[in-house]
């Protein structure tokens, strides 16, 4: 890998003094050392080998970290993270103690804020932006968007409250990809102002006379750039980002280092804040990320030499068994129907869309709007299945409780990445949906830990249940001691019975298997008997459940999900409420700040692993 000029830049400044033939060298450079590092750690490919040369000449042309560069969703801050002092610790890249995937500010003064979900950069943007005018501080606030975060409200609500904020500058990058393939009316809103013959031929004729009409003073030249600009409006009709304040420019290519260099410097000198959109090709550089740019948004470690067909999901995941059995079922009530947030491989719907394409959604990344669309297809009698990830669904949860709750629509909720997650941090953990889902009366939720589970508990809730309810599963593959065990169907499972046992370890879904090897370690060193109870149903707590677990006298809940409103302090009030006065141990997640690990390393960190319960069983109650 030729890295010549790359080991030559430590910090952002180390760019400026480049010519264009060498940052274009850089720009190849960068990408080999994106694909080399990615491969290894796994990561997010295709979004950040589209935005190189975009990133670095924002940074050639502004000077961070007085000029604030924030990035939309923010997985594709690689090649910044690169430019910013963070190159030689790449192969740490989402590793347990290494850098993060996502802004972080903990990591580096370049990175303003953490970002991991869609739609909020302009918003943030203009906060900074209008904090900068009151403080009188010097700088520019540039925010980098996707065009699928733009099919996000978010945006909008930033995009109507610039105030006419000169500092603030809106790259829009438009790779007509979102993680699946955008859709919709923004998505052909685009399409048509890069492909309107009206506009390229008008402009052509009317810049050859241009060219040729003499410019002489102010005046003239003022005339003629009004003339231009009502030329504009009458070809596009105006743009609607012009129409909200901004100054439009666009499109332009996004690989093109000296024109973009010339368009953020120009943009420096805009009266009102401006939005700059870029045409980039998503996975650029890596040819079966651009043949496949969304199966190559997030992947795993790879051999960047021999590469699957990704296009095709791994068989042995939550996910997959999740989407075939979904696609089963539509064949057997044709009312159902399926719905996903930018999310069709992530979420196993793609086996959906073949068989039954007119009963697949794909909204974009707007789960608001997934949800409130679906609370209105249920109301016309279809049956609705809306799969989110777990960290996203807290997105929408004004819509679940105004759109689905109160109405008692027919909506199911399949949460995927449920409970703790590897690599992406913070920002991508799925330990809230158990608690804000059970705060809802009249919610029947649900959380197998393995495959026969899932297939089993979504046939039934599409068959045997109406009104709202969910199932939650985790990413990735069955726990190996959980695959072993069959699915009985029952809300509640005994997995480790012992005559006269006086403790019992619970759990749902997949950290029922560290409940598993807890009781299997203490049996061995202490020759101490301990019951293992597997919670299926989550909400309402089954009456059976409750009844089971007062006649212990010591009861150990871990749980991969918040501590406060979770579903331990749930199960621990209804067993007070029963006449519980045993030892009652909760084992949850303590706090929200978790670091991007591997799911082992995290229980470890957070006190939910083998270790961790039988600690706490052995300390005095």
């Amino acid at each position: 890998m030729n890295t010549r000029l790359l080991q030559k830049i430590k910090e952002p400044n180390d760019i400026k003094t480049l010519d264009y033939r060498e940052l274009e060298q850089l720009a190849q450079e960068i990408r080999e050392f994106l694909i080399e590092n990615v491969s290894n750690t796994g990561g997010h490919l295709s979004s950040n080998l589209g935005v190189v040369e975009t990133t670095l000449a924002l940074h050639r042309c502004f000077s961070s970290p007085q000029d604030v560069l924030l990035f939309d969703v923010g997985h594709q801050c690689y090649t910044h993270k690169i430019l910013t002092g963070r190159k030689d610790r790449f192969s740490t890249l989402r590793q347990e103690g290494g850098i993060s995937g996502f802004p972080c500010p903990v990591e580096s003064e370049h990175d303003k804020l953490r970002a991991g979900h869609a739609s909020n950069s302009i918003s943030a943007a203009v906060g900074i932006a209008r904090a900068k005018k009151i403080k009188r501080e010097p700088g520019y606030v540039i925010a980098l968007i996707g065009d699928g975060a733009f099919t996000g409200g978010l945006a909008y609500e930033g995009i109507n409250n610039t105030g006419g904020l000169d500092n603030l500058i809106v790259v829009l990058n438009d790779n007509t990809m979102s993680i699946s393939k955008n859709v919709g009316a923004l998505a052909h809103y685009f399409t048509r102002l890069r492909t309107s013959p009206q506009y390229y031929k008008a402009k052509s004729d009317v810049k050859s006379v241009l060219d040729n009409t003499p410019v002489i003073g102010r005046g003239v030249s003022r005339g003629i750039h009004s003339a231009k600009s009502m030329f504009k409006r009458t070809i596009y009709k105006n743009t609607m980002f012009e129409e909200m304040g901004f100054l439009y420019v666009g499109p332009q290519d996004g690989h093109n280092l000296p024109e973009l260099c010339n368009l953020f410097e120009n943009a420096k000198e805009a009266e009102k804040p401006i939005m700059i959109h870029l045409e980039t090709k998503k996975g650029k550089g890596f040819t079966p990320a651009e043949n496949n740019p969304g199966a190559f948004h997030g992947v795993p470690s790879f051999n960047a030499r021999k590469v699957r067909d990704p296009d095709i999901s791994p068989k042995n995941s939550f996910s997959t068994v999740f989407g075939e059995k979904l696609a089963e079922l539509a064949g057997q009530y044709p009312q159902l129907c399926a719905i996903t947030a930018a999310m069709k491989y992530g979420t196993g719907l793609q086996y959906i869309k073949k068989d039954y394409p007119s009963r697949f959604f794909d909204v974009g990344l707007a789960e608001e709007h997934a949800v409130s669309f679906a609370a209105g297809l249920a109301a016309e009698g279809m049956l609705p299945v809306v799969a989110i990830y777990s960290t996203f669904l807290q997105r929408a949860y004004d819509q679940i409780i105004h759109d689905v709750m109160l109405a008692h629509a027919d909506v199911l909720f399949a949460i995927d990445r449920a409970g703790l997650v590897p690599g992406d941090g913070e920002t991508h953990q799925g330990i809230y949906d158990a608690a804000f889902l059970s705060q809802q009366q009249g919610l029947f939720l649900v959380s197998p830990a393995n495959y026969s589970e899932l297939r089993h508990w979504l046939k039934t809730l599409v068959s045997a249940h109406k009104g709202p309810r969910a199932i939650r599963y985790a990413r990735g593959t069955e726990p190996p001691l959980l695959a072993e065990k069959e699915c009985t169907g029952q809300p509640f499972d005994l997995l480790v019975q012992h005559p006269g046992a006086k403790t019992a370890l619970l759990s749902y879904g997949s950290e029922t298997e560290e409940l598993l090897k807890a009781e299997e370690k203490q049996r061995e060193r202490h020759g101490a008997e301990l019951d293992v109870v597997q919670m299926i149903q989550l909400n309402p707590l089954p009456q059976a459940l409750l009844q089971q677990l007062s006649g212990y006298e010591t009861l150990l809940f871990a749980e991969e999900g918040i501590r406060q409103g979770g579903i331990g302090e749930h199960l621990l009030a209804a067993l007070y409420k029963q006449g519980f006065r045993g030892r009652f141990e909760h084992l949850a997640v303590p706090e929200t700040g978790i670091d991007h690990a591997s799911v082992p390393q995290l229980r470890k960190q957070l006190g939910l692993d083998v270790d961790a319960i039988l600690c706490t069983l052995d300390k005095a109650p």
